[in-house]
Order: structure tokens, then C-alpha cells, then sequence
């Protein structure tokens, strides 16, 4: 037990001459949870860090049990050795613009961070303010028995830049504002030469505080423009510096020792139809050898690039294409299954002007993909892998689906197109490697379509690879279709699965009213495409009864009938 809470070491923490030693890698020490409320607050500590250039590390922080929502006191996060107000997403950090620490490494320092009622955030530093105060939005509250305080992390789940590698001689939790006076005199500095924000306002005249609450306000305005700046200011593209590629040769024997004549750029003259010159010198430079390149592959009289684009269309709806090989029409690939109904398609997708939603709506609206899944057992005998598509193969939604499908059901979904992605991975450095870890989709903005996640090699989202969602660094033409235990605990414990269960139990009782029946007809509907069977009634009921409407949500969202197309 430390002070009045019962905690937990974790990892190599330990204490030591009344000290909580923390080593930067898996040592952090956790309370259990607060019995109590906590709306305003003051973090405050005493610390000694072993190392002034470490980033990220937490001193103390008031987090949920889950670690997804937190504030704490963060050292040289954003700002190399600085101190800062660390938040789930930096929804409540910006920089206080004080100094460089500098002395932490050789005598504890104390350092308090103030959360007032209004959103107001205030930093100290031995006693003294440290910069500006700031309020970037409404306080955060947290639920007594939901969270808990940790030091020597800022936020669980513990690993990467979290931890702190230091050691903390005290720390502190104020369920209220200390105010100046109260900070210093904690900080033991009181009686020394020092004058607080409210005696120098006791000291001004009217004209000298007016212009003081101006000159704040005109602070916050630009810091909010600078916040906002940062985060719409255009990005930089970095590349390569196109060079002269030079003169080419026939090479004989593949020797590049053994030049032969010289010869210009060109396509393939084995596709008959298409010219493969492409009008260019000898030494012509990289643009337009790509530019001719890019005007001969995409040419209307090239059927190659036709074939390619339809039949990965066609493996989009059916799962997979006419030529199985999607990426290899060569002696080595797959034999078309439909050979002239592949002809065929490929030359509607010039007469459409390469519009590909032409060529999808001719897929959709065709007695082939409209079929039944049924089985018989000629079909089966003659063509069990169903390449002659004779049934309807069942398809799962692939992971991207799942989560969109979700967000439409629970009404969550931002049909905005185009604009800025939204971010479930957080960035940060480590030993000078890039890293991205998952983190919870908690506000509005991660509500888009699953197509503007932004997807960084070595970003994964747990959730999405447990359904088959590639690796964003490597090139995927056919996605693989597993089916594992995996999947369905995914659904059954995803925080955003809880989350639009809730979200659309609500919406299902806002729409169908308090009767039972019309909230199943209702939820069956938007969910399975139907309305609930006699049979349905008689199982989910009862259950409905004992477990509510969010837990049916769960289930139903955790079934075969949404995952799968049939």
C-alpha cells in the first residue's frame, strides 16, 4: 500500500530508500481503482530522471482501467526536455512554452500540472508557473471505480516511449484546483522571493489587468492558429532526383561488358494492333519514357490492360477471377474458366470509357451474381470448386466491410468523401526507429470509411488483420480468407464493437419504440435483410430479456448471416 491506495508493482519497479525506481522498459507501479469521482484535479510530483533525453515517459498520470483515456504529467513527449500535460490523442495537450529542463538529472524537481473546472490547464515547476496556462476544451472527467493512478507511465497498455526511466520520490492526486499559494507552499518554495499570478493582479490597476486578460486571450487565439496550422499546413513529398538515364544498347548475350547497337524506347511489338513506337530518341529523358509508357499500357487499342482490370473486378465480386492468376496472364498463369466472356468484358470497359463502376453494375445487376448459394449434387459432382459458377459462392465481408457495415447499422458512419484519413495508430520514435501502435477509435473523426485509414508500413490494426486486412507493405492481389476462433473473440471484445453495439441498441430503441417485437423485426431488418422468423422470436427473446438489447447487437454482429454474402 502507498498513501491511502492499495497498487501493484510491475516489472523491475521497485522501491528503494523511499523512492519508486522505474527503468524506462516494463517497470510502472498502478493503484487500484479510485472509489471516487475526479473531475478538477492537480497531479503533482517529485522526481529525479535519469536521463534529460528520453521522450514520452510518464510521471504520474490518472488514467481508465483500459488506458485509453488519461492525463498525466509527460516529459519531452513533443518538445525535447520539456515538461507537458499528456492526453488520449494530445485532445488536451499543447505546449506551455516554458524552459528546457535542465537540472532533473541532478536533483528531484517538482513539478505539478492544475486541471481547473473550465477546461484551464496550468503547469508548474518547482513552485513557480512553468510557461503559459492554456484550456484547449472541456475538462475530462473520470468514473469512480474506472480509473486509477500510475506512475512512471503514461498510459497503459505499458511498452515503447510510455514508460520513464527515473526515480519519483512522491506523487500526488488532488480531487481540486490548488491555486498558487497552495502549489508553492506544497512545492516548499513559499517563503521564498516569490510573487503568484494573483498578487501581481491584486498589485495592477484596472487599465493593467484589463490589458493582462487581453494579452491572454490574444495568446490562446494564436495557439489555437498555431494548433491548427500544424495540423492542416501542407505536407513536403520527398523523392529521388530524376537523372539522365542515358543511351540504351542491345546487350549481347545479356552482357553488359558486350554492347551492341543502340536502341530507343518502345513497347511490345508482339500485341498485334498497338504500334510499339513510341516516337521517341535514343536519349530522350525519364519523363517522357514513362509518360509513353504510362499513353501505350493504357492505349484503347492495347486489349491486355482491359483483361487485367475486369477480371480483378471479377474476383472482387465473385472471389475469384475468370483467370485465377490475377497478376500472371502469361504461359504461367491460369486458363480462363469463361474465356469469351472475358473477351467480352474487356472490350465494354473502352465503349464505357474506362468507367469502372459501368462494369460493376453490369456484374451486380447479372443473373450470375444474383443466384442462390443452394448446393445439388450434379453441380457438386461436375464442378465442386465452383469455377463454372454454377451457384453463388458464399463470401465473408472482408475487414474493411465489417467495420463500415457496423458504423451504417449503428449510424456512425461519415458518408464524407475525400479530405484528410483518420488515424488508428499512434507514431512515435524509439532508439531512431519509426514505430506505430494501435490505439482505441474514440472520436468522431475516426468514424469515416474504412478507405481513408491511414495505413503506414509497420501500422497495423489488430481488428483488421484478425480479418485477412493485408499488410499495407506488401502488395496483395488476392487476399487470403481464413476462418479462426480469432475472428469471432475480435467481435465479441473489440472496444469499437461495445462501442457501436451500444450506439446502435439506442438507435434501435429510438426507431422501434418499447415493444420487444418491432425492436427485433427492427434490428433483423437492418442486420440480416429480413424480419425476424417465429423461430428467431422464440430463441432471442428470453435472451434479450436477461442480457439486453446491446448484448443481441454483439451477437448478431458476431454471426455468420452479416459475415457472409450468400
Amino acid at each position: 500500500q502507498r498513501g491511502p491506495l492499495h497498487g501493484t508493482l510491475h516489472g523491475n519497479a521497485r522501491l528503494e530508500n523511499g523512492q519508486l525506481i522505474v527503468d524506462g522498459q516494463d517497470s510502472w507501479f498502478g493503484t487500484a481503482p479510485l472509489a471516487a469521482d475526479v473531475g478538477e484535479k492537480t497531479l503533482e510530483a517529485w522526481v529525479l530522471l535519469d536521463d534529460l533525453d528520453q521522450r514520452g515517459g510518464g510521471v504520474i498520470s490518472l488514467q481508465t482501467l483500459d488506458g485509453v483515456t488519461f492525463d498525466a504529467i509527460v516529459f519531452g513527449e513533443r518538445e525535447p526536455r520539456k515538461w507537458m500535460a499528456g492526453s488520449n490523442g494530445f485532445t488536451r495537450t499543447m505546449p506551455f512554452g516554458g524552459e528546457e529542463e535542465k537540472e532533473a538529472a541532478e536533483k528531484a524537481v517538482h513539478v505539478a500540472i492544475v486541471y481547473q473546472a473550465d477546461g484551464t490547464i496550468i503547469g508548474y515547476r518547482n513552485g513557480q508557473r512553468y510557461g503559459m496556462p492554456y484550456r484547449p476544451r472541456e475538462l475530462q472527467g473520470f468514473q469512480a471505480g474506472q480509473a486509477q493512478i500510475a506512475f512512471g507511465l503514461r498510459h497503459a497498455p505499458a511498452g515503447g516511449n510510455r514508460l520513464l526511466k527515473a526515480r519519483i520520490e512522491r506523487g500526488q492526486l488532488y480531487r481540486r484546483a490548488l491555486s498558487d499559494d497552495e502549489i508553492a507552499l506544497s512545492a516548499g518554495v513559499a517563503d521564498r522571493d516569490y510573487v503568484s499570478t494573483p498578487q501581481l493582479l491584486a498589485a495592477m490597476n484596472d487599465s493593467q489587468r484589463q490589458q493582462h486578460e487581453q494579452l491572454l486571450q490574444e495568446r490562446m487565439a494564436l495557439l489555437q492558429e498555431q494548433d491548427t496550422l500544424e495540423t492542416s499546413r501542407r505536407q513536403k513529398l520527398y523523392s529521388c532526383v530524376p537523372s539522365d538515364p542515358g543511351v540504351m544498347h542491345v546487350l549481347r548475350r545479356g552482357d553488359v561488358g558486350s554492347p551492341a547497337e543502340v536502341v530507343a524506347p518502345a513497347g511490345l511489338r508482339a500485341i498485334a494492333g498497338l504500334s510499339a513506337d513510341f516516337g521517341l530518341t535514343p536519349d530522350a529523358p525519364e519523363q517522357d519514357r514513362r509518360r509513353k509508357l504510362a499513353e501505350w499500357i493504357t492505349s484503347r487499342g492495347n486489349p491486355l490492360f482491359s483483361r487485367v482490370i475486369v477480371n480483378r473486378l471479377w474476383q472482387y465480386h465473385f472471389g475469384h477471377g475468370i483467370v485465377t492468376t490475377t497478376s500472371d496472364f502469361g504461359f504461367n498463369g491460369g486458363r480462363p474458366s469463361h474465356p469469351d466472356l472475358l473477351d467480352w468484358l474487356a472490350s465494354q470497359l473502352p465503349q464505357d470509357g474506362f468507367h469502372l463502376k459501368s462494369i460493376h453494375r453490369l456484374i451486380v445487376t447479372s443473373a450470375t451474381w444474383r443466384q442462390s448459394a443452394e448446393i445439388n449434387e450434379e453441380g457438386m459432382r461436375i464442378d465442386a470448386d465452383n469455377r463454372l459458377l454454377w451457384r453463388r459462392t458464399p463470401q465473408r465481408l472482408n475487414a474493411e466491410e465489417i467495420r463500415d457495415a457496423a458504423l451504417v447499422f449503428s449510424g456512425q458512419l461519415d458518408r464524407t468523401v475525400g479530405g484528410q484519413g483518420y488515424r488508428d495508430v499512434r507514431h512515435y520514435q524509439y532508439k531512431g526507429s519509426n514505430f506505430y501502435e494501435s490505439i482505441t477509435e474514440t472520436d468522431d473523426a475516426s468514424r469515416r470509411r474504412t478507405i481513408y485509414r491511414f495505413a503506414p508500413r509497420g501500422g497495423r490494426n489488430p481488428f483488421l488483420d484478425t480479418f485477412d486486412c493485408p499488410d499495407p507493405s506488401v502488395t496483395t492481389p488476392q487476399r487470403a480468407e481464413t476462418t479462426t476462433p480469432l475472428q469471432s473473440l475480435a467481435l465479441m471484445n473489440n472496444e469499437l464493437v461495445f462501442s457501436l453495439s451500444d450506439r446502435l441498441a439506442a438507435r434501435i430503441r429510438d426507431e422501434a419504440g418499447p415493444d420487444l417485437t418491432s425492436q427485433l423485426n427492427l434490428a433483423m431488418e437492418m442486420i440480416y435483410g429480413r424480419i425476424a422468423t417465429a423461430e428467431d422470436s422464440t430463441a432471442i427473446t428470453p435472451f434479450v430479456a436477461q442480457y439486453g438489447l446491446e448484448s443481441l447487437c454483439r451477437v448478431m454482429l458476431n454471426s455468420n448471416e452479416f459475415l457472409y454474402v450468400r
